[in-house]
């Protein structure tokens, strides 16, 4: 027999699924038409992150900036590799220590995401005047959820995270 926990957490995983599918579909169709009004060769999904953390920390080194995107040190050698050589990212060896480096962007890879924000910003501009006014207000009105939930997955010491464990999942 299934009880109102059980229908709840059904409830939640089905929003869950269709949250995740939603802003998928946003992130992808963004990304490719955003690429194509551009004229902009594809970058993966990592390569995007780390160029953005480079634009926000200048002079971040290769182990902080795999910290911060959560990834091996290794995996983030590779992609600073192939960022410097498509000419976005700049390595230079680190004045406080000569073996280590410092990343920061070039004026290529500034430009590409000056370039990429501001058409996705027109883009989705354009597609909420589309909108039915009611729908616009939805969108706000879910803003603070959308962020306490972008926060609850930054933190893994979150409490109302369900832990690997639950055999709910």
């Amino acid at each position: 027999m299934e009880t109102d926990g059980d229908t709840e957490h059904h409830e939640r995983r089905a929003l869950a699924q269709e949250l995740s599918d939603a802003l998928a579909g946003i992130r992808r169709a963004t990304r490719r038409r955003v690429r194509r009004q551009l004229g902009l060769e594809p970058l993966s999904g990592a390569q995007v992150e780390l160029l953005r953390l480079v634009a926000k920390s200048p002079g971040i080194g290769v182990s902080a900036a795999a910290r911060e995107l959560s990834l091996a040190g290794n995996s983030v050698s590779t992609l600073v590799n192939q960022l410097v050589a498509k000419g976005y990212l700049r390595r230079e060896p680190s004045a406080a220590d000569r073996r280590a480096a410092v990343l920061t962007t070039t004026d290529a890879g500034d430009e590409r995401l000056a370039r990429f924000a501001d058409e996705r910003l027109r883009l989705l501009t354009a597609e909420l005047a589309r909108l039915d006014p009611a729908d616009v207000a939805a969108l706000r009105t879910a803003l603070p959820a959308l962020r306490q939930i972008a926060t609850g997955l930054t933190d893994p010491q979150d409490p109302h995270q369900p832990q690997p464990h639950d055999p709910r999942d």
